[in-house]
C-alpha cells in the first residue's frame, strides 16, 4: 500500500468513527422543570413522546431541571409501568453528570453508571441515589423524600 492509500483510509477510518455517535444518537436530550408536589416531583407521562414524521415515538429518558433541585433528575423508561429516576450527582466527587442514551458519565474522572444507577466504571465505587418512582395514568411521581 502506497502512501496516498494508506493515509486516505486511516482519514476515512477517523472520519467514519467520529460519525457513529452522531449517526446513532438520533434522539436529543429532552429537559422537564417538572412540577414540585408536596412529596416530590412530577412530570408528565407525555414526556416521554414525541411526533416525528406523523409517528408517535417515545423517548427512552428526560431530564427533570428544576430551581427545587440542586442536581438535575435523570429518568429512564424501561417500560410504560417502569422508571428509573437518578440524581445527577457522581458519587465520586460530586460533579454533575451527563447523560448519554441510557448510561450516565462523568467528565470530571471518567466515572460511569448504568440507567440503574449502578457503576460500571470507576473511580465512584458508590451507585447513584435513586428515587422511589410512582407512575400513574397521566403523570410520574418521583419521590424526594429520603
Amino acid at each position: 500500500m502506497d502512501r496516498r492509500t494508506f493515509t486516505r483510509s486511516c482519514i476515512s477510518c477517523i472520519v467514519g468513527t467520529a460519525a457513529i455517535p452522531l449517526v446513532s444518537s438520533c434522539q436529543s436530550t429532552f429537559y422537564t422543570s417538572g412540577t414540585v408536589e408536596s412529596n416530590g416531583i412530577s412530570i408528565p407521562k407525555s414526556d416521554f413522546t414525541y411526533e416525528k414524521g406523523g409517528m408517535i415515538v417515545k423517548r427512552d429518558y428526560v431530564i427533570v431541571k428544576n430551581d427545587a433541585l440542586e442536581f438535575p433528575i435523570y429518568v429512564f423508561r424501561f417500560s410504560d409501568d417502569e422508571y428509573s429516576a437518578l440524581w445527577m450527582r457522581c458519587s465520586h466527587q460530586g460533579n454533575e453528570l451527563q447523560a448519554s442514551g441510557d448510561h450516565l458519565h462523568c467528565n470530571a474522572h471518567g466515572s460511569e453508571f448504568n440507567n440503574r444507577g449502578n457503576v460500571v466504571q470507576g473511580p465512584a465505587d458508590k451507585d447513584l441515589r435513586s428515587f422511589n418512582v410512582f407512575p400513574q395514568a397521566d403523570k410520574i411521581l418521583i419521590d424526594l423524600r429520603a
